[in-house]
């Protein structure tokens, strides 16, 4: 029996509102989803979260853990295939969020960042409906 954990203040638990402050819902993945971060600095940034309300990896069990990390490392190639950035970046943090995910942000020679951490959210570009769904089916297209 699996027992599904979720907390009502959480915008990868519930989706909704809370989660489209900073995210679209992209897609369901074995167990995570998929979230596109709005800001888009770094194109393709995304965001794949573990489908229980869990802060970390020692959490869950090394079988979810396997299967979280195939999720994040299928994203990681659908990224590099939909946008040949240089190098993508991950970071796992949370301090308050306390649910498990992890940002996939693309970084590019020259670009925004590069050589350097990147910023949670620098705040500087955002896209119109169409540009956000065109970017989620390129993202489709290559998982």
């Amino acid at each position: 029996m699996v027992i599904v954990m979720k907390d009502s203040n959480c915008g990868y638990c519930m989706r909704g509102e809370l989660l489209e402050k900073f995210g679209i819902f992209i897609c369901d993945l074995t167990v995570s989803s998929l979230v596109l971060f709005k800001e888009q600095s770094k194109p393709g940034r995304c965001i794949v979260a573990y489908r229980d309300h869990v802060s970390e990896l020692v959490d869950i069990s090394d079988e979810e853990r396997n299967a979280f990390m195939a999720d994040v490392t299928r994203v990681a190639r659908a990224l590099h295939k939909a946008f040949h950035p240089n190098k993508v970046n991950y970071g796992a943090y949370g301090d308050t969020g306390c649910h498990l995910h992890m940002h996939l942000v693309p970084k590019y020679e020259g670009g925004d960042e590069w050589g350097g951490t990147f910023q949670m959210n620098p705040d500087k570009t955002y896209l119109t409906d169409a540009e956000y769904q065109e970017m989620i089916e390129k993202i489709k297209a290559n998982l």
